[in-house]
């Protein structure tokens, strides 16, 4: 039997644990906001310790997780040293989750199984990813054969707000050097682009008024409509600028939260508009903040006695392909047209990830985990999140295969 043979068959043997392990990380909530997420970290330390893994609790500081507009986070790192002479490779997933919403048929923090499906929130993105790298590495460890460098779990709590407290947190302070980094994603594609993304927060002045006289008044919700207006009209723009990278599409604007006024018989003296401009990968992250700062400006200087102030709330650069990840890409792609029966591609997503923090410090990243072809089909952000169970298995094979093929010594 060989070595890959070999990881293929403890990870058979081993798969209602790692399904049980995912079910009770489920379990526990990490709604982002108001990401109160430290529990979620201590109970997956907790897991982790009964396989003989230690995991490392970096707490970030009060202060900043509250000026950040969260409750609580705490990090791990799972640390693993082979020989020397080898590459440490981090494999990072991400606790936090958006709210569950309405519409669900299934508890969203059940882990409910129902035809060869694991229901909940976070089942898909991204604690599906939890497991799949921590059975990657159990598997690995199994085979007791002769490695070298080490391998690293990075399980994290602010990909929804940036990945800065995340990620970000544990490079910046000086905790982790990794020399490659794979960071969950979907099993049927291997990705090394995706794209930026601006969040803005436009709050839009005029004067409260008696609805009787609004002739007293600056309706600031007037205003705020012209700007929208304007900003929809520079959309439509952004579907003509094509990028070049598979899998990403143009850039696009939304408009995701709108808030204002008092009562019906007032005039509203204040709006805020909450947007979301998508970068493509070819673009300059300074010159299109400087392009929608342009269009609400302008949009507003049509608008008497009204003020606009706007905020910028998130700058999350695009992920490049760095030189360094062939070796990566390369495995994973192999492994998985064996595992999965088909030819596994390279493609850029329309998605942003914290992984581009990893990416900026020059350290090569892709990502690659357990999940669908698309977020599409796995509701991922929707009622019903679910991840197939067979998609998890097989992923859970590709990944240790590939951390073996990189790290084995050979005698």
């Amino acid at each position: 039997m060989t070595h890959h043979q070999r990881l293929d068959a403890w990870i058979d043997a081993n798969f209602d644990d790692e399904v049980k392990f995912l079910q009770q990380l489920v379990k526990v909530p990490t709604d982002t906001p108001p990401g109160n997420n430290a529990p979620h970290a201590d109970r997956t330390a907790e897991l982790l310790a009964g396989f003989g893994l230690h995991a490392e609790k970096h707490a970030v500081p009060r202060w900043a997780v509250e000026e950040y507009g969260l409750e609580s986070i705490t990090n791990l790192i799972v640390r693993r040293e082979y020989g020397g002479g080898g590459k440490l490779i981090a494999l990072n997933a991400h606790g936090d989750v958006v709210p569950p919403g309405e519409g669900w048929n299934h508890d969203p923090y059940g882990g409910e199984i129902e035809h060869g499906k694991l229901y909940g929130r976070a089942a898909a993105v991204s604690k599906s990813d939890f497991a799949t790298y921590t059975f990657a590495l159990r598997a690995l460890d199994s085979l007791q054969a002769p490695l070298a460098g080490g391998v690293e779990l990075h399980f994290t709590y602010d990909e929804e707000f940036g990945g800065e407290l995340g990620p970000g947190w544990l490079l910046n302070n000086g905790l982790t050097r990794p020399d490659l980094v794979m960071a969950a994603g979907f099993s049927y594609q291997v990705v090394t682009a995706h794209n930026g993304c601006l969040q803005m927060e436009v709050t839009v002045r005029g004067k409260m008024a008696h609805a009787a006289i609004p002739e007293t008044g600056v309706d600031a919700l007037q205003a705020a409509v012209a700007i929208l207006n304007a900003l929809y009209q520079q959309n439509e723009l952004y579907r003509k600028v094509r990028s070049q990278v598979a899998g990403v599409t143009h850039p696009y604007l939304n408009v995701g939260r709108i808030e204002g006024g008092t009562n019906t018989n007032v005039v509203p003296g204040k709006v805020v508009l909450k947007l979301d401009r998508r970068m493509i990968p070819e673009e300059d992250p300074v010159d299109v903040e400087a392009d929608v700062r342009r269009v609400i400006a302008e949009a507003a200087a049509g608008c008497p006695r009204i003020t606009v102030e706007i905020k910028r709330l998130l700058l999350a650069k695009a992920l490049q392909p760095l030189p360094g990840n062939a070796a990566l890409v390369q495995a994973l792609q192999r492994h998985g047209e064996l595992v999965f029966g088909e030819p596994i591609p390279t493609s850029g997503t329309p998605l942003y990830t914290d992984v581009r923090l990893y990416s900026e410090r020059g350290i090569p990243a892709v990502i690659y985990g357990a999940g669908p072809r698309t977020v599409l089909e796995s509701n991922a952000k929707r009622a019903d999140e679910h991840l197939v169970l067979e998609d998890l298995r097989r992923a859970t094979k590709v990944v240790s295969r590939t951390l073996f093929d990189l790290l084995h010594a050979p005698n």
